[in-house]
């Protein structure tokens, strides 16, 4: 329907719809749709609230949220901001709601506990774990770094799981040391070098090369 009177009348008309839209303690934007709640306020349902900031915060001014933050050191606990208690051997994390051990101490029941290294062992950077690892050729054994015994005709690898060692190209693993590969006619060994495979277009039967 169109609006009485003029282009005057109707802009007034549509301003004044537009203000009785916009709840106290709010502003329209400048298309005259929608609007804002003032700094100190955030919204609530269709109106805007004044936002309490407790002691040791600060006001975000966002329009989402609870419209405050605590401050660097402390954490919000039931709509309060307490300080963050930090324990011997530690130091506020970087966003200062909590906090980290300081190098060569792990955190256990609420605290900072000295790493023991092992002989043969290093600290690390890591924040899980240990907090140490064994030196090269050495692995963990019961919070011990325990030498790697590595066989004739083998090599040490890093890895936690397996025996620490490899057998070289031409041998396998057998009974904690290395024998040599023994092929048969017409073979040859593997990729992986601790086994052996017939020549095409021969076929392995057991230990030894068939035609097919």
């Amino acid at each position: 329907l169109a609006l009485p009177g003029g282009p005057a009348a109707q802009s007034a008309q549509s301003a004044q719809r537009a203000a009785e839209a916009v709840p106290p303690n709010a502003q329209g934007n400048s298309l005259g749709r929608g609007w804002k709640c003032d700094e100190g306020f955030r919204k609530t349902g269709g109106g805007c609230e004044a936002v309490t900031v407790p002691g040791n915060a600060y006001a975000t001014n966002a329009s989402y949220g609870r419209g405050w933050e605590c401050l660097y050191g402390f954490v919000e606990r039931d709509g309060a901001c307490v300080a963050v208690t930090v324990p011997p051997n530690a130091f506020l994390s970087a966003y200062g709601d909590g906090w980290e051990c300081a190098r060569t101490f792990r955190r256990k029941d609420g605290g900072c506990v000295a790493i023991k290294v092992p002989k043969n062992g290093h600290l690390t950077d890591s924040s899980h774990g240990a907090g140490w690892e064994c030196a090269r050729g050495f692995r963990e054994t019961e919070d011990a770094c325990v030498a790697v015994k590595v066989p004739d005709n083998a090599y040490f690898v890093e890895s936690t799981f397996g025996e620490g060692w490899k057998c070289e190209r031409g041998f396998r693993q057998q009974d904690g040391s290395c024998a040599a590969i023994r092929m048969p006619e017409n073979a040859h060994l593997d990729r992986s070098g601790n086994d052996w495979e017939c020549n095409p277009p021969l076929m392995r039967r057991q230990n030894v090369c068939l035609q097919p």
